[in-house]
């Protein structure tokens, strides 16, 4: 059996929750496979709207498996707040989540040197989120890290030593902090982790899969947030594209099977870092409002675009990407004229590759195309769409050379047509 891999394919906020949500029902296990808490997964179903942000989104199909692999740095107290609001809804997740023993642990002074880190940048800043994503990732790479397995057994000691690091760095920052607080409810999170199944997840996903069980791997963030292949510096702490799957899950690369890319009917951006196809009209505003466009975990408005066809090439090309689904295309009901960036002017030069550097000096060349100019969230199947959407879906499709499989036109899972 093989692991079909879910992710987002421009600067993440592209819907991946609500998809993973009306594919799960065709898994046995879900596992998500990097990130951290400043990924907002929203899922709408039977008039309730709820935000994941560390638990993966297959957890409300009742019966499957969800796991939180060791790419994934994780907090136990922004845990522990998630769990117990899901628990007070009538999800219990303790029969139903695996966490990895592997995962890395943000702790109360990553958090800290997040914020300081930051304010040292000055006018130069990322747009954090300010969860101590990074610093928990820094300390990763440079091993010096503590993982969920460490709290098992002498970790006091174990935490004592990485917080005395953490704070010879805020001394030499000059940055004045009081965490006493968050430390003791911290540390009182910990102790609720232990009621759930901590396990060698690289192990137990491999012998589901040799058993012939279905997995559906979550990503979070997008492409183009990817430490590698995002438009750095502005860009996440983990490998988001597909390959962050195997060494997120510890699932070999000739184990994976679909790969499914989300995008947007639009682009959409939060905090800093280039955007080409960014609009300062009310056209953009009208994109904003339509869409909804608030981060679920932080509440920052949202930059928007039209669709970058240059982008979205690139993040199928750099993923295998084998079904496209597009989401918010409800959206785009009220627009007479739909533009697409089918190409970059640089200087005197059309390029039609994403290049090493993304700078004001781009210029979007576009595509239009009639807008549809009615409301589609009623309508279930493809056939029945107006001429002037299915146009427009088959033109990313001729482009993509992949076909768009999934089609959302609206927030609930039921608002999702599967061709």
């Amino acid at each position: 059996m093989k692991a079909d891999v879910i992710l987002g394919l421009q600067w993440g906020d592209e819907g991946k929750g609500k998809v993973v949500d009306v594919l799960t029902p065709g898994y046995d296990v879900v596992a998500r496979f990097q990130g951290g808490p400043n990924a907002g997964h929203t899922l709408e179903f039977n008039g309730e709207k709820y935000i994941l942000r560390s638990i993966p989104s297959g957890i409300f199909q009742g019966g499957k498996i969800n796991i939180i692999g060791n790419g994934v740095v994780f907090d136990p107290l922004l845990f522990r707040q998630e769990a117990e609001a899901l628990a007070a809804s009538g999800h219990d997740l303790t029969r139903q989540l695996y966490i990895s023993k592997k995962a890395h642990l943000i702790l109360p002074t990553h958090r800290v040197l997040d914020a300081a880190y930051e304010a040292a940048k000055g006018d130069a800043k990322i747009g954090t989120t300010g969860k101590g994503i990074g610093p928990a990732y820094t300390d990763k790479v440079s091993r010096n890290g503590l993982r969920i397995g460490d709290t098992l057994t002498n970790f006091p000691e174990k935490y004592a030593a990485a917080k005395a690091k953490h704070e010879a760095i805020l001394k030499s920052l000059n940055y004045e902090y009081d965490i006493a607080q968050l430390e003791k409810d911290w540390f009182d999170a910990v102790e609720y982790l232990k009621r759930f199944t901590l396990i060698d997840s690289e192990h137990v996903i491999n012998r589901y899969l040799r058993e012939g069980k279905s997995v559906l791997a979550e990503g979070a963030q997008g492409t183009m947030l990817d430490i590698d292949f995002g438009s750095y510096p502005f860009v996440t702490s983990s490998n988001t594209v597909c390959a962050g799957a195997c060494t997120g899950l510890g699932i070999a690369p000739n184990r994976i099977g679909e790969v499914y890319g989300i995008f947007k009917a639009y682009c959409t951006r939060v905090g800093s870092g280039p955007f080409p196809t960014e609009l300062f009209d009310r056209t953009g505003d009208a994109l904003c409002e339509l869409g909804h466009e608030f981060g679920s975990v932080t509440g920052r408005k949202r930059r928007c675009g039209w669709l970058d066809l240059v982008a979205l090439k690139y993040s199928v090309m750099v993923n295998g990407v084998t079904s496209l689904i597009m989401m918010k295309a409800d959206v785009m009901n009220r627009f007479e004229t739909i533009k697409v960036a089918v190409a970059y002017r640089i200087g005197n030069e059309i390029v039609s590759e994403f290049p090493y550097e993304i700078n004001d000096d781009i210029v979007p060349v576009y595509k239009e195309f009639k807008g549809w100019r009615t409301d589609i969230d009623r309508i279930r199947r493809y056939e029945d769409f107006p001429a002037e959407l299915k146009a427009y879906v088959e033109f990313i499709e001729t482009e993509t050379g992949v076909p768009v499989k999934i089609i959302s036109v609206g927030p609930d899972r039921e608002e999702t047509i599967i061709r």
